[in-house]
């Protein structure tokens, strides 16, 4: 198994000091392999003796036999395209979420964007996509939603806000550098503002007020390749604990939109 992939399997067993390390060598693996121990520790914010508790956790037995592993996979050296059962790669993230997945977080933001006056969705790329989804979604539930993933168009309309209003913005990785731009703009005017990563140590998850974490998955030699079933089952829990908070209040508004969408069927 690569080493990516062996973070990615324990990573909710590492301390906040070892997901620094962890997130390191998985954003930056190519400069991992050019430090000793000792710089390692140093650029990263840790101690020596946390980079060597991850080496142990990733069953290495020292540093320096870690750095010749890396080094022969960033390389290409014995990489060969594993077939895999996808369906079980996919039913295996979605287990990950019950230990991401603070249910009390789920809970405030609900009443966070139940009390909102508009909730704003932020992400670029497939994130962006998945930003798209959460937008309809909530406004299936009446609620007033933003969607957009051009960064500037983000901007502008975070520039608007006000303390009544929610933005929720999506990044796997939290560190994409536009979407924490809009979520810092939004915050600055007064919004609150929610997270969904899988890193809760990123660069998102820090300027967000709340973070809603979702599973970490496996890292694909092609970012690409990289799933965001994740992110959308966080979309849907929060919509689903949204819906069953509002529906008593709400039932009329519902069975009039089932009334709409009913003639579109054949």
């Amino acid at each position: 198994m690569k080493i990516k992939d062996r973070i990615l399997n324990i990573y909710t067993q590492f301390s906040p000091a070892e997901r620094k390390v962890a997130d390191y060598i998985l954003d930056k693996p190519d400069d991992v392999i050019h430090y000793s121990i000792t710089e390692f520790a140093k650029i990263v914010g840790v101690s020596e003796t946390t980079v060597h508790r991850v080496i142990k956790k990733l069953d290495f037995e020292g540093y320096q036999t870690f750095k010749i592993s890396l080094a022969r996979e960033l390389s290409g050296i014995e990489e060969s395209l594993e077939k895999h059962d996808f369906i079980d790669e996919e039913i295996e993230i979605l287990k990950r979420l019950k230990e991401t997945l603070d249910i009390k977080n789920v809970e405030k933001a609900v009443n966070w964007i139940i009390a909102a006056r508009r909730v704003l969705f932020f992400g670029v790329g497939l994130s962006g996509v998945v930003s798209e989804y959460a937008s309809l979604k909530f406004a299936l539930l009446g609620f007033s939603t933003f969607f957009s993933n051009d960064p500037h168009v983000q901007v502008i309309e975070a520039v608007n806000l006000s303390n009544k209003d929610v933005v929720i913005s999506i990044s796997h990785t939290g560190n994409i550098r536009d979407t924490v731009k809009s979520t810092q703009v939004a915050k600055d005017m007064g919004a609150r503002t929610i997270a969904i990563t899988t890193n809760p140590a990123s660069e998102l998850a820090k300027v967000a007020h709340l973070v809603l974490q979702s599973p970490p998955v496996k890292y694909e030699t092609y970012e690409f390749l990289r799933e965001n079933i994740g992110e959308i089952a966080v979309v849907d829990v929060l919509f689903k604990e949204t819906f069953q908070k509002i529906y008593q209040d709400r039932k009329k508004h519902f069975e009039n939109l089932e009334g709409v969408f009913k003639p579109k069927k054949f």
